[in-house]
């Protein structure tokens, strides 16, 4: 099955040189091989040719590049050897290259007080399959299993689950030094899933994982740099009615979610797969945000009394999911008490009702559709 990736590479590096960061298994090298093939010098750093040599002499990097003629310069997993930075940054000044520089975590390259490059170099992101990427899109299968390329496509996803929690996880963290000892980690990483989508409460994981609040915040960071996961941060400007500020933590793909909470079915009645649904439309929103070029937060609003709105894109657009087949006015409530903010122009219901209605100005609309306007730019 062929997929077309809605993150057009070639647009963004005729403005400016880029790093491209994204959990491993979301496709970043296929997709340079599929948009740059032709038009890049791809250095590839898990090609031991190229990583021995460049990471015992990092200045080689210009003999390599002066004997091509490829306008764009690509460094694909660039976080193995941060010392190449500082010679990427004198290439940019004195021969106006333009390098496309992608890996699947920050944070070595922060630990070690890499050059980042600011102002030479922007940020995009990549994410895993989004709906409209995906043929003949199935919402069971993507609910249960996500959508990184080699577990969606895969005739045995468990499979794929399983060797890329067990895999990069847990061993190829802890090969990195990442973390000092792997049983609370894997326990840390069980109890979290079971909380994901959920208000984050650092000390009540402490204790369910047996370890320091402190640690939980390491942890917790960790999967934020290695963009496993996310926190979900909370608006909390609304006037009426006080807010919580307390963030939600996700991780990036449902597949991983139900993979380390041992998710074994995905019952349609359940308030997992509601919590699923949700995660769903959440991750189709950060990826239209990063690939549009969107610079506006996503959030949700929560108030002290318990009143509820999924997520707001800016002061813009409010929607609340549901996996409804048929909503009612009692799913209409959280965002009926947020428009009483007078803030939010758009104030949505997303569900699997196929009927679309609009009611004291709150639209309600099927989820295939929500999607299909979203990535036409009609709500942001």
């Amino acid at each position: 099955m062929d997929t077309q990736r809605q993150l057009q590479l070639a647009p963004l590096l005729a403005k400016k040189s880029f790093f491209l960061f994204g959990p491993r298994a979301t496709g970043k090298t296929t997709l340079v091989r599929q948009q740059l093939a032709e038009k890049a010098f791809i250095i590839d750093l898990l090609d031991s040719r190229y990583f021995l040599r460049l990471s015992s002499a990092p200045h080689e990097l210009e003999s390599l590049i002066a004997a091509t003629p490829a306008d764009i310069i690509v460094i694909d997993e660039i976080q193995r050897i941060p010392e190449l930075l500082n010679e990427i940054h004198r290439l940019i000044e004195t021969r106006n290259l333009t390098f496309l520089l992608t890996g699947s975590s920050a944070r070595k390259l922060r630990r070690g007080r890499a050059n980042l490059l600011a102002g030479r170099v922007w940020n995009a992101g990549m994410y895993p399959l989004i709906y409209n990427e995906i043929p003949e899109f199935d919402l069971s299968r993507y609910l249960r299993y996500g959508g990184m390329p080699a577990v969606y496509l895969s005739e045995y996803p468990e499979e794929e689950l399983d060797a890329y929690v067990n895999t990069y996880l847990k061993e190829e963290i802890l090969s990195e030094r990442l973390i000092r000892r792997l049983p609370p980690f894997s326990r840390f990483l069980k109890t979290i899933s079971m909380a994901n989508g959920e208000m984050i409460n650092f000390t009540k994981l402490a204790n369910d994982c047996q370890v320091p609040p402190s640690t939980v915040t390491e942890y917790v960071g960790l999967l934020e740099d290695t963009l496993i996961g996310f926190l979900l941060p909370a608006w909390s400007e609304s006037k009426k009615r006080k807010a919580i500020k307390t963030g939600k933590f996700y991780f990036f793909d449902l597949g991983i979610t139900h993979m380390l909470a041992g998710t074994q079915a995905l019952d349609r009645n359940s308030n997992l797969y509601g919590k699923s649904f949700e995660q769903f439309i959440c991750m189709e929103l950060r990826a239209y945000l990063s690939y549009r070029r969107k610079r506006l937060p996503l959030t949700y609003w929560r108030s002290k009394s318990g009143h509820e709105v999924d997520f707001l894109i800016g002061t813009h657009t409010a929607i609340e999911v549901k996996a409804s087949s048929k909503i009612s006015k009692n799913d209409l409530k959280g965002l009926n008490y947020l428009k009483e903010e007078g803030v939010f122009q758009n104030l949505i219901l997303v569900s699997q009702d196929p009927i679309s209605t609009l009611t004291s100005s709150i639209l309600t609309v099927p989820w295939q559709k929500f999607l299909s306007d979203l990535w036409q730019d009609k709500f942001v």
